[in-house]
């Protein structure tokens, strides 16, 4: 853009379009994934390229692991809060909780790390699963022989 107004764009000129189709933000599980089964191993923050068949591996994972979770009441961490004495306690609310983490566990585990988010299974690890299906199942629906999928994380 010049002011309000966008650049001419030549498309005869254009030899290839960059897309975000997700974004994952504290989802450690997902993150976990791609550095097991992409990355081999590497957690860098590179660019990797990831090909239609992991992403279906991916989804597969994802929609077992919904499958077998059940969310029912309970009590989440959600944050800490600063203590008088300079330390540091979890905030605990009512929430949703996964009621047997079993499956969860094997098939797509938590990952702790700086800024990597909480790893309890609870609503928010849940969440992260739901928005992980969306995201590879329009990657797929609207996968052509000629796009290429990169993972990209950034801590």
């Amino acid at each position: 853009m010049v002011g309000d107004k966008p650049l001419p764009i030549d498309f005869s000129k254009v030899s290839y379009i960059e897309e975000q189709i997700g974004y994952w933000r504290k989802a450690n599980a997902i993150h976990k994934w791609f550095v097991d089964n992409v990355q081999g191993d590497k957690d860098d923050c590179g660019d990797y390229e990831v090909n239609a068949k992991q992403l279906q591996q991916l989804l597969d994972i994802v929609n077992r692991t919904l499958k077998s979770s059940e969310l029912v009441d309970g009590k989440i961490k959600n944050g800490q809060h600063g203590t008088p004495n300079g330390g540091w306690e979890d905030n605990i609310e009512d929430g949703k909780i996964i009621r047997d983490s079993t499956v969860a566990q094997e098939l797509l585990p938590c990952s702790s790390g700086f800024f990597f988010g909480s790893t309890e299974y609870d609503e928010y690890y849940y969440e992260n699963l739901v928005t992980t299906k969306e995201i590879l199942e329009t990657a797929l629906v609207n996968n052509s022989d000629d796009c290429e999928f990169y993972y990209h994380s950034s801590w």
